[in-house]
């Protein structure tokens, strides 16, 4: 008996995908327009201002071939809302493109779709509008629109000689991850931990909320806990010294070698956020981040001077610091990536 043909998925058709958006995904009852119309509309609370990010995702880059794509959905929604709680702002809605190539199963888009609108739901930022294009290589961009208040953005350019650095969470989180998906080998269940780990972005919304009261700057640390003190430093034309014995690491990371542990608490993908407060501010803003179930831990300063620095040992002895070293990942030193039929 010969073997039966195999029955490729249903691909993806445009026309086809936005009727299925406008049904399973209605947007009428927190935008002005339904999903499908040629644009978004949301009415501002009063006294609140527009803060917008965006965000993409690319497949070889961020996400491999074989990843959940509600996890590839997830993820793509939670980077912007995490550059969009490093502005102090509340989302209220989400847009999201899809890039992929000429018959990417159906199945595959409305999953990523799902991911995408169930985080930015979380947050108080449903799927409102979007668009889909054919593109020889996967990839969705998430934009996020919120509403901040004037004077409350903390840009990265006001960090103050004398405030204090603080950070959410853990740090090396990303890192950690990332660790466990190279020395994963052929163990296909330890990749799928490791691939998980990578895409399961926790935004700091509710955090970056409190924080904005009295954050001077504030950023997220999607690039890493080096490079983002580097670009508060340089923004700021200030010094920014981390000190090595307050950092709160990633609990998995005390098991590796030095050297390693401290390639992954540089490394990138936390996704916490880092700010410069007042010093006068520390307690109640530690006291504003877990009253919404979070984590403020103080760990360093900013001076007169340029450049981020490790500070080691308990002492603020210059000669005990170093230049903080070069983040782990850098995405546009990666090398050109195989074709997909490759």
């Amino acid at each position: 008996m010969p073997p039966r043909p195999v029955t490729a998925p249903p691909a993806l058709n445009e026309q086809e995908f936005h009727q299925w958006l406008a049904r399973e995904l209605p947007a009428g009852s927190h935008g002005l327009l339904p999903l499908g119309d040629d644009a978004a509309a949301l009415v501002p609370p009063r006294g609140r201002l527009a803060v917008l990010t965006t965000d993409a995702l690319v497949e070889g880059i961020h996400f491999v071939r074989d990843s959940p794509p509600e996890l590839v959905g997830r993820a793509a929604a939670a980077v912007s809302l995490s550059d969009a709680a490093a502005k102090g702002s509340r989302p209220a809605g989400l847009l999201v493109a899809l890039l992929v190539p000429v018959g990417t199963p159906r199945k595959w888009a409305r999953a990523v779709v799902r991911g995408a609108d169930r985080m930015g739901r979380r947050f108080g930022a449903p799927l409102i509008g979007g668009d889909t294009k054919p593109s020889p290589t996967p990839s969705v961009v998430s934009t996020v629109i919120g509403w901040g208040r004037k004077g409350q953005l903390a840009p990265r350019a006001a960090a103050r000689p004398g405030d204090v650095v603080v950070t959410t969470g853990t740090v090396g989180r990303g890192g950690l991850a990332a660790h466990r998906w190279e020395t994963a080998g052929r163990s296909t269940s330890a990749r799928r931990r490791a691939l998980q780990s990578l895409l399961d972005v926790h935004p700091r919304v509710r955090e970056g909320v409190a924080l904005a009261r009295w954050a001077h700057a504030m950023l997220d640390t999607s690039d890493g806990l080096a490079d983002s003190s580097r670009l508060l430093a340089e923004a700021s034309r200030t010094c920014v010294v981390i000190a090595e014995d307050r950092l709160p690491v990633e609990p998995g990371l005390h098991r590796l070698p030095a050297a390693t542990r401290w390639r992954a608490v540089t490394y990138g993908g936390d996704y916490e956020l880092l700010a410069a407060l007042p010093p006068t501010a520390v307690r109640a803003a530690t006291a504003a981040v877990r009253s919404v179930g979070g984590r403020l831990s103080p760990i360093g300063w900013v001076e007169g001077g340029t450049g981020a620095w490790t500070q080691h040992g308990a002492s603020r002895d210059r000669a005990h610091r170093e230049p903080m070293p070069p983040g782990g990942w850098r995405p546009f030193d990666l090398p050109a990536q195989p074709p997909r039929d490759a």
